[in-house]
């Protein structure tokens, strides 16, 4: 089944300015192929360490990890996930040092069977100006010596 997930840039070394999309995938997909397709989509790298975790707020010491150490990210799926304890928020955390940080939740849509005629994962809606992993410095060719 395949489920819609807003996501909201929070913040970034680079955010220049408000970024929303939605992203179709299926529900089965555990929170690693959930990484990659969010990475596709912003056209980013994937050369960062990531997790996801749940708590109440962005900054909240109590949380849930869901990453590569615990396994988490290989064996939770997104349906799994939902619905989330009661005042809690999914986000995913890429690049410690550049620290992009994204909310996720779930559409108020059902879940629905995937088309046949559609490759997913798919990003599907775009708000604001995407956000640039690497934005190019005006300037850097001055540099170079």
């Amino acid at each position: 089944m395949i489920i819609s997930l807003k996501m909201k840039l929070l913040r970034g070394a680079y955010a220049s300015g408000d970024w929303e999309g939605v992203l179709q995938i299926d529900g089965s997909s555990t929170l690693e192929q959930l990484h990659f397709a969010i990475q596709d989509g912003l056209k980013f790298d994937n050369d960062h360490m990531y997790e996801f975790f749940t708590a109440r707020g962005e900054r909240s010491r109590e949380r849930v990890s869901f990453d590569d150490e615990n396994g988490g990210a290989y064996d939770r799926t997104i349906a799994s996930l939902f619905p989330l304890p009661k005042n809690h928020h999914l986000y995913y955390l890429f690049d410690y040092g550049d620290n992009w940080l994204f909310s996720l939740t779930k559409s108020r849509s059902a879940m629905t069977e995937p088309e046949p005629e559609i490759t997913y994962p798919r990003l599907v809606l775009e708000v604001g100006k995407r956000p640039e992993q690497y934005p190019s410095m005006e300037g850097d060719e001055d540099n170079e010596d």
